[in-house]
């Protein structure tokens, strides 16, 4: 047998239905479709799933579970997948690099499962509790790119005692009482000083009227 003898079993390959050439074929007229309606035309259109206006069969059955439309993008990392690696430092390009996520993986996470006897340095992934505790055990570290630097802390803030509601308005109140009391006294003063004033003018006016008086009294004695 050559190769250019080899062929097809019988019956294994049947030739193209060829529809609407006469009544002879079978599928003459119609050609296998049936008198009018839609799908009878050439150009219509069947949704699927379509029936006919009610409630489809893909709608009317309930939802079950959920799948994120982003699972390839995060790879999942085992820490026995880390213990086969040779590399002291695991990033993402090391996982592609060794076969342990997809190409296409956009990050991935560390998780706790299997054992980790080696040190290793977890560089720009994710890494989950547990097996962060699992590395660090191991004397390995971990470098996160995103943390930030952290500020120094600020000086604490002294606070003060706010006044009591209504303060102001009595230390206003005690200042102006204290203000109307001296001025006053200072009115007193001066018009305790005016009478003694005018006390001491009359004094001094009776003194002269009398002195006076006394002079022509001696004047007549002498004569």
């Amino acid at each position: 047998m050559d190769l250019n003898d080899l062929k097809p079993a019988p019956g294994s390959k049947r030739q193209r239905r060829r529809v609407g050439r006469g009544i002879g074929s079978g599928f003459g007229k119609t050609a296998g479709r049936g008198h009018k309606g839609q799908r009878a035309r050439s150009g219509g259109y069947h949704k699927i799933g379509f029936e006919g206006g009610q409630m489809p069969l893909q709608r009317r059955l309930p939802k079950r579970g959920f799948r994120s439309p982003t699972r390839d993008a995060i790879g999942e990392v085992r820490l026995s997948d880390i213990e086969k690696m040779g590399a002291e430092t695991i990033d993402l390009a090391a996982l592609k690099d060794a076969g342990v996520v997809a190409q296409g993986a956009l990050g991935a996470k560390v998780i706790l499962s299997g054992k980790l006897t080696r040190k290793v340095t977890i560089k720009g992934i994710g890494v989950s509790k547990g097996a962060r505790a699992a590395v660090q055990a191991a004397g390995g570290s971990l470098v996160d790119l995103k943390e930030k630097p952290k500020a120094p802390p600020k000086p604490p803030v002294e606070i003060k005692a706010a006044p009591a509601k209504g303060g102001e308005e009595t230390a206003a109140k005690g200042a102006a009482k204290a203000k109307g009391a001296d001025q006053a006294k200072g009115a007193e003063k001066a018009k305790g000083a005016d009478r003694a004033g005018g006390a001491e003018k009359v004094k001094g006016a009776d003194k002269a009227k009398g002195a006076e008086k006394a002079k022509p009294a001696d004047q007549g004695k002498k004569g």
